[in-house]
C-alpha cells in the first residue's frame, strides 16, 4: 500500500466516525467502551490513515469537534509510538498535514499545527527536512488562512523545538526564518503579527545568533507595534521587551524613556494580560544596575500605577465569593484537589529568612522570591485560577523590588496614597492599601519607623473587620512588621498582637485561619525566647484549631506548632505543656497511613517537637521510631520495585 494509492473503506469510516461522535458522550462508562475500541482499532496499520483522514478530509461529512477529536487521538497515537508507524503511513500523514493546512476552521488549522509540531518534536527537523521550507514557503501565500495555519504551526515548532531550530545539525533554519518572521510584523492580518512575534520571542532568552544578528531590524519593528490596537500583539510586545530588558539592556538603553513610558501605559491596560506582561518589566528592571538612574523620573508617576494595580479585580471577587461575603466556612471540607503536593523545604517565615532583596546592583536576583510571596496571595490559598500569577500580585511584588531600590525616597510619594486608601469607606481599596503597606516593609522599614507607633494599633484593629480578605491580609501585613514588634515593650504592642492573632488563628473562615496561622508563625521566629511567659496561652488556642481546622489549614498548624517547638527550644519541655500538644498530635498520628503524604508535615513537626523536649519525648520516642524505620523501609522497597517494573509500579 502506498501513501498515493489509498482509499478509506466507507462502512470503516463510518464506523470511526460515530466512535469518535460517541467519545464526546460524558458518560464514564461510554468512555470507557469508545477506549476499549479504539485500542482495538489501533491494531490495524492503516487506522492513523482514517484518523488523519477524518481530520483533514471530511469538511463536509463531520463536525468540527469530531475531525478535531480525531487529530488529538492521532496526535496521542503519534507521541507514544510514530517510530512504529509504516513509512507510507508516515508520509500520507505529513502530506496531508501540509495540504490541507490552510482550513477554513481555526480549530482545524490549530489541530493540525499541533500535530505537526508532534511529528518535529517526536523524530527531531532532521527526520522531516522539507517542513520548514515548505512552513516559510506558505507564509507567502495570498489566502490569509493559509498563511494563519503555517504561521501556527511554526509558532508551535519554535516552542517546542527551539534547541533543535538553533543547531547546526539543521543548517540553522533560523538565519532565513528570523528575518522572515520580523517582516510579518508589518502585516496587516493582527493574527499573523502575533503569530511573528510569538515566533521571535521563543529565541530572546537563548541569546539566538540569527536574532542578535537582525536585533536592529527587530527593535524597529517592536517600536513601529507600540501604538497596535491588538491586544494579542500588545501582549507579545510587552513581553520581548521584558525579555530584551534581561538580556541586552543595553539595546534598550538609548530608548528607555520611551520604553518606560510605554510600560507605563500598558500597566494600565484594559486587557489584564497586557497589564500583567506589562508589569513584568518592572521585577526585571529593579535587577538591573540601571534601575535607580532610570526610574527616578518617573517614580512618582509610576507608583500610583503599581499601587493602583494591586486591588483585587472584578474577576478576583468573583472566585472569592465566598470569602467577599464573609462566608463562615469552617465547617465546609476541603476538597482533595484543594490540597497542593508538599515537598520538604527548610521553615523560614520571617523577612530575613524567607526574603534577601537587595538593591539593584546588589547581586541578588529577586524575582523567584516575590513570585512566591506574593503566589496566592500571599500565603493564603485561593482557588486554583486565583492563584495564578495575577496582576495584583505581580504589583506588589514590583512595588517590593523597587521599594529595595529607593528605600526610603519612596515615602513622600506613596504614604498619602495609602493615607487615602486605609480610610476609605470601600473595604476594597482598604485591603489593598494594607497590602501595600506590607509590600514596603522590607524597603522603606527605616522611613516607616516614625509611623509605626501609630500603625500598628491601626493594623491590630483591622485584624477584627467584618470582611475576612481585609482580615487576612492584615495578618500578613503585620507579619511584615513582627520584628519591630518584638523589639518594644511587651505590654505595648506583642501582648495585644499575639492576642489578636490567635483569635484569628481560630477565625470561623478558612482564609483568615491560614493566613493568621502563617502570622503567628513568623511572629514565633521573630519573638523566639520572648514567648515563653505566654506559652500556655499560645498552646492552648493552637490546640483548640486542631478541633476546627480542616484538612488543608492542618499542614498550616503543624508548621506553627513545629515553628514554636524551633522558637522556644527546651521551655516547651513541662509536663502541662506535654499534656496539651502532644494527645492531638499523636491521635493524628495514629489516625494516618503509612501512604498517606500529610505524614511529612507532621513528621517535620514531630522532629522538632522532640527535639524541644528532650526527655520529654522519651514516652513517644519508640513507636515514632519503630514506625520510622518501616516507612524508610517501605519506601526503599516501593523504589526497588518500580526500577524493577516501571510500567506496574509507581515511584514511591
Amino acid at each position: 500500500m502506498s501513501d498515493q494509492s489509498w482509499q478509506a473503506d466507507s462502512s470503516g469510516l463510518k464506523q470511526i466516525i460515530d466512535l469518535l461522535k460517541e467519545s464526546q458522550n460524558p458518560d464514564s462508562t461510554v468512555q470507557q467502551n469508545v477506549q476499549i475500541k479504539l485500542e482495538q482499532l489501533s491494531q490495524y496499520p492503516d487506522f492513523n490513515n482514517y484518523l488523519i483522514y477524518v481530520l483533514t478530509k471530511l469538511g463536509g461529512d463531520a463536525d468540527e469537534p469530531t475531525r478535531s477529536l480525531s487529530g488529538l487521538i492521532l496526535k496521542n497515537n503519534v507521541k507514544a509510538h510514530f517510530h512504529l508507524f509504516p513509512a507510507t503511513v508516515k508520509t500520507f500523514i505529513k502530506q496531508e498535514c501540509l495540504s490541507c493546512i490552510g482550513d477554513s476552521s481555526p480549530l482545524i488549522r490549530a489541530t493540525i499545527g499541533i500535530l505537526i509540531t508532534t511529528i518535529v518534536s517526536k523524530e527531531g527537523i532532521l527526520s522531516w527536512p522539507e517542513i520548514l521550507p515548505q512552513l516559510s514557503q506558505l507564509l507567502d501565500s495570498p489566502t490569509i488562512t493559509v498563511c494563519e495555519g503555517a504561521f501556527g504551526a511554526l509558532q508551535k515548532i519554535c516552542e517546542d523545538s527551539a534547541d533543535d531550530l538553533d543547531s547546526d545539525d539543521a543548517n540553522q533554519p533560523l538565519n532565513y526564518l528570523i528575518p522572515k518572521f520580523i517582516k510579518f510584523f508589518k502585516h496587516e492580518n493582527s493574527k499573523i503579527r502575533s503569530y511573528s512575534l510569538q515566533c521571535v520571542n521563543h529565541f530572546i532568552v537563548s541569546r539566538n545568533q540569527a536574532l542578535m544578528l537582525n536585533i536592529d531590524g527587530f527593535l524597529e519593528g517592536l517600536f513601529a507595534l507600540a501604538t497596535d490596537e491588538d491586544t494579542e500583539v500588545r501582549r507579545h510586545i510587552c513581553r520581548s521587551l521584558v525579555m530584551l530588558l534581561d538580556i541586552r539592556a543595553d539595546r534598550l538603553l538609548p530608548h528607555i524613556g520611551n520604553i518606560v513610558e510605554f510600560m507605563m501605559l500598558r500597566t494600565q491596560d484594559q486587557d489584564e494580560l497586557v497589564a500583567l506582561e506589562a508589569c513584568e518589566f518592572w521585577l526585571t528592571l529593579s535587577e538591573q544596575p540601571i534601575c535607580k538612574d532610570v526610574l527616578s523620573p518617573y517614580l512618582h508617576r509610576l507608583i500610583p500605577i503599581l499601587v493602583n494595580g494591586m486591588k483585587y479585580s472584578e474577576l478576583d471577587i468573583i472566585l472569592l465569593r465566598a470569602d467577599v461575603d464573609d462566608e463562615d466556612d469552617q465547617n465546609h471540607p476541603d476538597r482533595e484537589e484543594d490540597i497542593k503536593p508538599r515537598f520538604h523545604k527548610a521553615r523560614s517565615h520571617s523577612l530575613s529568612g524567607s526574603h534577601n532583596h537587595q538593591s539593584a546592583g546588589g547581586g541578588d536576583n529577586v524575582s523567584d522570591d516575590d513570585e512566591d510571596t506574593y503566589d496566592c496571595d500571599s500565603n493564603a490559598n485561593d482557588d486554583d485560577a486565583l492563584c495564578d500569577w495575577n496582576l495584583r500580585k505581580c504589583s506588589a511584588a514590583s512595588l517590593d523590588v523597587i521599594s529595595n531600590v529607593f528605600c526610603d525616597d519612596f515615602l513622600p510619594v506613596l504614604l498619602p496614597l495609602v493615607n487615602e486608601k486605609l480610610f476609605n469607606s470601600n473595604w476594597i481599596e482598604k485591603e489593598s492599601g494594607i497590602l501595600v503597606l506590607g509590600a514596603i516593609a522590607e524597603g522603606c522599614m527605616n522611613g516607616m519607623l516614625p509611623h509605626l507607633a501609630q500603625l500598628i494599633p491601626f493594623l491590630i484593629e483591622c485584624l477584627s473587620d467584618k470582611k475576612a480578605l481585609v482580615r487576612s491580609i492584615t495578618c500578613w501585613t503585620l507579619s511584615r512588621y513582627a520584628h519591630w514588634v518584638v523589639q518594644q515593650p511587651h505590654e505595648k504592642y506583642l501582648q495585644l498582637l499575639m492576642t489578636e492573632l490567635l483569635k484569628r488563628v481560630l477565625d470561623g473562615n478558612k482564609r483568615v485561619q491560614e493566613a493568621a496561622c502563617s502570622a503567628f508563625a513568623t511572629l514565633e521566629e521573630e519573638a523566639c525566647q520572648e514567648l515563653v511567659p505566654y506559652l500556655g496561652f499560645i498552646l492552648q488556642s493552637l490546640v483548640f484549631a486542631f478541633s476546627k481546622y480542616q484538612h488543608r489549614n492542618l499542614l498550616i498548624l503543624y508548621d506553627a506548632i513545629g515553628t514554636l517547638a524551633d522558637s522556644v527550644g527546651h521551655h516547651l519541655n513541662k509536663p502541662e505543656y506535654i499534656e496539651l500538644i502532644m494527645p492531638p498530635l499523636i491521635a493524628k498520628w495514629n489516625a494516618l497511613k503509612n501512604e498517606d503524604r500529610d505524614l511529612f508535615p507532621l513528621l517535620e513537626c514531630l522532629s522538632s517537637i522532640a527535639t524541644a523536649l528532650h526527655s520529654g519525648f522519651v514516652p513517644y520516642a519508640e513507636p515514632v521510631f519503630q514506625r520510622c524505620v518501616t516507612l524508610v523501609k517501605d519506601t526503599l522497597q516501593a523504589g526497588a520495585l518500580h526500577e524493577q517494573h516501571p510500567e506496574i509500579h509507581d515511584l514511591p
